[in-house]
């Protein structure tokens, strides 16, 4: 059985930061989770600041960015190498454009790259051009280590308990059961909360797989799994998880490279409670 920490008792930060990452909401996530539950299965990975955060013992975690997944592995498998790795790479501007061109081939190579790339790349993003080549500009913030090798061990002895898949979400909780937690992040933006929304999405996460991530959901309800799912505040998700309990959580826009031109955004929490299983 794992337990889910109080606010502000949250000691551990994901490993990377990635897009759409809730280190910041986690403590407005908390609220809604169960106090203890089975296993934990996250199928939108990422960042994985919640699996971070409660720290579950057996847990599923899956995610259709193979890279990321793989990263993961080696952190979890390999902790001392990825290190030794990543002692050899310097922050700097050369070094950085040098490493971002890279294509190195062994396992523990890949995801010390990943690592590094994610830590000093601009705002922390990942993102990748059509050929699925790593694009986003130096941060500039000379003062990061890329190296952080507390976190990395931390997040290798949290990660003992997991397996690791990379996977379709469906897929990756067939085997959720009663007593379970499962926590749905799929990709969505805010940046189009009226008009055109589902369009803009459907770039990054298409309207037919979030009308059938609200039907699992659903059918995970029934198992009697917890289900706490993260998605945008627009009417038409609303809708789709029409019976569910709900809750906005208030954050800044992110999107703006400066603060002064970001907003206050809201988004959503959908979740439903089930009854845990020894």
């Amino acid at each position: 059985m794992s337990t889910v920490p109080k606010e502000g008792r949250v000691t551990s930060a994901p490993l990377l930061k990635w897009p759409g990452g809730k280190r910041k909401l986690v403590e407005s996530i908390l609220p809604v989770m169960p106090e203890s539950f089975g296993s934990y299965f996250e199928p939108f990975f990422g960042g994985g600041a919640l699996f971070f955060a409660i720290k579950p013992k057996r847990s599923l975690l899956s995610d259709k960015n193979v890279e990321l997944m793989r990263a993961y592995s080696q952190v979890r498998d390999e902790p001392e190498a990825v290190i030794k790795a990543l002692r050899g790479m310097r922050n700097s501007e050369s070094d950085y454009y040098r490493i971002r061109s890279s294509r190195p081939k062994g396992e523990v190579a890949c995801a010390a790259r990943l690592i590094y790339l994610t830590t000093l790349a601009f705002n922390g993003i990942y993102r990748v051009n059509l050929n699925g080549e790593f694009n986003v500009p130096y941060g500039q913030k000379k003062h990061l280590v890329p190296c952080d090798e507390v976190r990395i061990r931390e997040a290798s002895r949290l990660l003992a308990g997991a397996t690791l898949a990379h996977d379709d979400f469906e897929s990756a909780l067939g085997k959720a059961t009663k007593g379970d937690l499962v926590y749905l992040d799929p990709p969505y933006t805010v940046a189009h909360q009226n008009n055109g929304f589902i369009k803009y999405n459907a770039k990054i996460f298409s309207w037919d797989d979030q009308v059938r991530l609200a039907d699992v959901a659903r059918d995970l309800s029934g198992r009697g799994c917890t289900v706490v799912v993260s998605n945008a505040d627009h009417l038409s998700i609303r809708r789709l998880y029409k019976g569910f309990s709900m809750a906005s959580i208030e954050r800044n826009s992110v999107i703006a490279a400066s603060s002064s031109f970001r907003s206050r955004i809201t988004e959503c929490l959908f979740y439903r409670r089930g009854v845990h299983q020894c």
